[in-house]
């Protein structure tokens, strides 16, 4: 399988169309929002395209990508996005509008599996095994062709993932309580930038 891999510098070109349902990812030093930069971000229409943004860290200066993230229509597509968006909103200081994310979507469709990695769901609805050896290198320098192999493998799949997620949700009638669980999402990113890391629902 051939994937169109491309990579920009800054920001996404003035000319490109992706459509308006993409798959995203982002790629940080680490988990902790106040001390790890955003580094990448990478974008699939779903066609075994994979354009990956290495970002400006001086200044964070990414009009278009920021007009992408902030459109109400167009869908994104995240697994886990709540690590996504909350870098992205720390780092680019823009909401990311109109999301799905695959990791909620397994927790409630997926309810015979405790494992919902994205390898996982790759090898269950695509049967292919991906390497997760890239997943904690380092995304702040020079970025190798192996490296640029593991940013699209965590975007090109997401399309499909999604599409036979939803069809569980659907068929179990689940996928109204996933809607709900999607407008959360936002709340729950700000609840962690503001250092509410705890489950408030709890006693």
């Amino acid at each position: 399988m051939n994937i169109d891999i491309k990579l920009h510098e800054n920001d996404l070109p003035d000319d490109l169309n992706l459509g308006n349902l993409i798959a995203m990812d982002c790629e940080f030093m680490g988990l902790n929002v106040n001390r790890d930069p955003l580094c990448l971000i990478q974008i699939s229409s779903g066609n075994f395209d994979a354009h990956i943004i290495r970002l400006d860290r001086t200044s964070y200066d990414a009009p278009n990508l920021v007009k992408v993230l902030s459109n109400n229509k167009i869908t994104k597509i995240f697994h886990y996005g709540r690590a996504d968006i909350a870098h992205i909103k720390y780092y680019l200081k823009t909401d990311t509008n109109n999301v799905l994310d695959t990791k909620i979507a397994s927790k409630l469709a997926r309810s015979y599996s405790d494992n919902h990695s994205l390898k996982t769901l790759i090898k269950e609805f695509i049967n292919v095994d991906i390497s997760k050896q890239f997943q904690s290198s380092d995304f702040g320098g020079e970025l190798s062709q192996a490296q640029l192999k593991y940013c699209a493998n965590d975007v090109i799949y997401l399309h499909k993932i999604h599409d036979e997620l939803t069809k569980i949700l659907v068929r179990e009638k689940r996928n109204e309580l996933y809607k709900d669980c999607l407008k959360f999402l936002k709340t729950r990113v700000d609840l962690d930038l503001s250092l509410f890391k705890e489950d408030i629902w709890s006693h």
